[in-house]
């Protein structure tokens, strides 16, 4: 190994010029992919295929109708709906969104099928027609009508009638890529000429397919801002760091093919970006510069000591070549196991920066090198005590105080991770998006002023065919649609029988005693022919009935709801379920709202098992390479501590979580484990070919690699740190708790592992031929 380490750097710089022109044509093979990349905007791409919640909500979208929609939301200046002009604005925003691509159905207080008895007919007919010729009276008739119809308060129409709603439901045909940015086109559209026609009402523009839109349109954004930022800060911290123009040119050049390489080499792959992927960019860029930091703070610190340009730039490719590939192997290990997730997205990522780590690792050791082979280097003077001095005596410092650190350190670990319990995992989709875009700032309006976006979908069986019009059936969902309305959060329940209710009341003179169900089959069959033969085109019962009328579909909507209230309220309905009703009624809830809650338990069983893989493989590729089981086993300490600790201090200062927390412990120990592997590198070639004492091996591993661990740290933590801008909260809250991973990785590695090493080491110290100095400054060796 060491013959190859020699003959691997004097290689590299012998064959510079071929490994250039090879690195210019496989690059350019690689980007070339990127051209086939794609865009994933549905909320539903964070649900694999064999999910049980997507499973159960296909099945209720193929019984009934989809749920995707767009919702107007009108909010008049008056803060009075039923007045003439606001209600034709309805009339007229109702007759245009049918013209909305792929709209199935249109629902409004003014279009809604009221129903009433004349003479012995059934009349049902638009709420409102012509507006503005209605009288005061008539006007004050519908609205003494609409705020006493179950089916459109808190659900159309706010209570108080400040705020109405227009809601389309839309069936895409998923024919093509586009339909969801032409139905958000056209419906922005259609909202700025009703802003231009109806100045005096606020028009919010909202609704599911906005959302799935508002995911491509935020991550655009966050490529277009996050990753420039990120060049910024690298181009000031390698500036400062290294003062080297050479160095910091080709670091851009190595992080800049590293990250085009990846996303191509994705798209030859066929994976498609999404909110969470499409950030990796940035996170193969942060690796790409810490192993770039490693060679290149190596290569100028032995051209200080006097070795010439290619000479210093062999020698940094030896001392470098065993950690880098090292940590480029963990790395990967740790990315590939988050293909363990639920959510494809994350699946994704780490596939994508797996394949940018391994492109980062190549262009570091050969074209970096080759790279400063043929550029000019001019390295910096700096005064003979100011080599190193300030991690010399950082060195000496852990040395000295190692019992104490380390006392220091189990402390933190305990006072942190105490944290742990007080986190609180919710996944809300609503959330997801940061309070500076408009979907979020329509969501939060909607919800305080008109009605809830979270909610629960029931699909009951009357277990035959038909047998939704029998009087016991409807008698029970009435009483389970009753429970509902009773429980915290919900603000409405969409049940059919307030349909039946209302045409039995029809069809006895309007007479308020007999709004209730009907006591005859016949008779409740009866009605509820007549009613639907006398509905028009679009506004049919097919999303309320299936097809031999032997169920119905309950629709309970939630304000504001946590995802444990959702959980926990969904588990409380089917216990009724399963206590009051038939047992073929019995059924489990079903909305994309539950799909969200279940979202972090769910990934959370799944990453466990690839996070425990992945933390066997890294320790026995370290214990192999390191050739040290005892190495590897103290490894695994500041390996482990630091996402324990960081969860805790999220537990302690924000409490609430995700889905990040799902991932963030397989996307950190990749990483993390980078600098553990460097420090025990020097460490043990300290030990092993210099024959220093732990002491003096735990001095020399800070005086050689202290100064490129904690400029990596910066670099890594300003990367995931500058993720934490982004504003989508999946993305944010993996930026900055990775950012605290790593930077307690540095304190673990720094503060904690030397002691450990030292500890453990105690009695090869007694029988160690050259006694450990007291105290001095450590002078690193020439061949080191």
């Amino acid at each position: 190994m060491k013959k190859f380490e020699q003959y691997f750097g004097q290689w590299v710089v012998a064959k510079r010029w071929w490994i250039l022109l090879a690195t210019a044509l496989l690059s350019a093979s690689a980007i070339y992919g990127a051209q086939f990349l794609s865009f994933e905007n549905n909320n539903r791409i964070f649900f694999s295929e064999d999910n049980p919640q997507l499973k159960a909500f296909e099945a209720m979208e193929r019984t009934y109708a989809k749920n995707e929609n767009i919702m107007f939301i009108l909010a008049p200046a008056n803060g009075e709906v039923f007045s003439p002009d606001t209600l034709a604005a309805i009339e007229y925003l109702t007759e245009q969104s049918w013209q909305i691509p792929f709209s199935s159905r249109v629902d409004s207080i003014t279009n809604f099928q009221h129903s009433y008895a004349q003479d012995d007919d059934l009349v049902v007919e638009d709420m409102v027609s012509t507006a503005l010729k209605l009288s005061e009276s008539e006007l004050a008739s519908i609205r003494q009508t609409v705020l006493a119809e179950p089916l459109l308060v808190n659900r159309v129409i706010a209570p108080d009638a400040t705020v109405t709603g227009v809601f389309i439901t839309i069936e895409k045909q998923d024919k093509a890529d586009d339909e969801a940015q032409l139905i958000a086109q056209f419906s922005r559209q259609l909202a700025n000429e009703f802003r231009v026609r109806y100045p005096q009402i606020d028009l919010h523009l909202g609704g599911s397919v906005m959302f799935n839109t508002a995911f491509m349109e935020v991550s655009m954004e966050d490529m277009s801002t996050l990753v420039p930022l990120m060049y910024l800060v690298l181009l000031v911290v390698m500036a400062c760091l290294l003062r080297s123009v050479t160095g910091t040119f080709a670091t851009l050049v190595i992080i800049s093919i590293s990250m085009a390489g990846s996303l191509g080499l994705a798209g030859w792959a066929g994976i498609a970006l999404s909110p969470p992927s499409v950030n990796s960019p940035t996170i193969v860029l942060t690796l790409a510069v810490a192993h770039c930091i490693h060679i290149l703070v190596s290569l100028f610190m032995l051209m200080r000591d006097g070795k010439i340009k290619f000479e210093a730039i062999a020698e940094s490719l030896r001392i470098n070549l065993q950690p880098i590939v090292l940590t480029s192997v963990t790395t990967t290990i740790g990315f590939l196991s988050m293909n363990f997730s639920d959510a494809p997205p994350f699946r994704d990522l780490g596939n994508i920066v797996a394949m940018g780590s391994v492109v980062a690792m190549l262009l570091a050791l050969f074209t970096l090198p080759a790279l400063m082979a043929v550029l000019p280097v001019r390295v910096p003077k700096v005064r003979e005590s100011g080599k190193n001095a300030l991690m010399n005596q950082f060195g000496a410092f852990v040395v000295r105080r190692s019992r104490w650190l380390m006392y220091g350190v189990v402390v933190l670990v305990v006072g942190t991770t105490l944290g742990i319990s007080k986190i609180n995992l919710d996944d809300n989709f609503v959330k997801y998006f940061d309070e500076r875009y408009e979907i979020r700032q329509v969501a939060d309006f909607t919800q305080d002023n008109l009605t809830g976006l979270d909610a629960i979908e029931y699909s009951l069986s009357a277990g035959e065919s038909a047998g939704i019009n029998n009087p016991a059936y409807l008698e029970k969902i009435e009483e389970f649609a009753n429970w509902y309305r009773a429980q915290p959060k919900v603000s409405h329940v969409n049940v059919i029988t307030d349909i039946v209710k209302r045409l039995n009341k029809n069809l006895h003179n309007d007479d308020p005693a007999y709004h209730r169900i009907p006591q005859d089959r016949e008779l409740a069959a009866q009605y509820m022919l007549m009613y639907e033969m006398s509905l028009p085109y679009g506004l049919d019962l097919n999303n309320q009935i299936n097809i031999d009328k032997s169920a119905t579909r309950m629709i309970v909507t939630l304000n504001q709801a946590t995802s444990k209230e959702l959980r926990e309220i969904d588990a409380l309905a089917r216990q009724w379920l399963q206590e009051n009703a038939p047992q073929h009624m019995f059924t489990y809830g079903a909305s994309l709202s539950l799909m969200f809650a279940h979202i972090s338990e769910r990934n959370i069983t799944q990453m466990l098992s690839g996070t425990i893989l992945a933390l066997v493989l890294i320790s026995g590729i370290l214990m192999i390479a390191l050739r040290s089981v005892k190495v590897g086993l103290i490894s695994l300490v500041p390996n482990l501590l630091p996402a324990a600790m960081a969860f805790g201090i999220w537990g302690h200062m924000i409490g609430e979580v995700g889905l990040t927390i799902a991932v963030v412990g397989s996307l950190t120990l990749g990483i993390i484990v980078d600098d553990t592997v460097h420090f025990l590198s020097k460490y043990l070639r300290a030990r092993r070919e210099l024959g220093l004492q732990s002491s003096d091996a735990i001095r020399y591993s800070f005086s050689s690699v202290g100064k490129a661990l904690f400029v990596t740290t910066v670099v890594l933590v300003a990367g995931f740190g500058i993720l934490a801008l982004s504003g989508f909260k999946l993305n944010a809250d993996t930026g900055l708790l990775t950012a605290i991973v790593i930077a307690l990785a540095l304190v673990t590695d720094f503060l904690l592992l030397p002691g450990l090493l030292m500890k453990i080491d105690r009695r090869m110290e007694k029988t160690a031929q050259h006694p450990v100095p007291a105290t001095g400054e450590l002078t690193m060796p020439a061949q080191a």
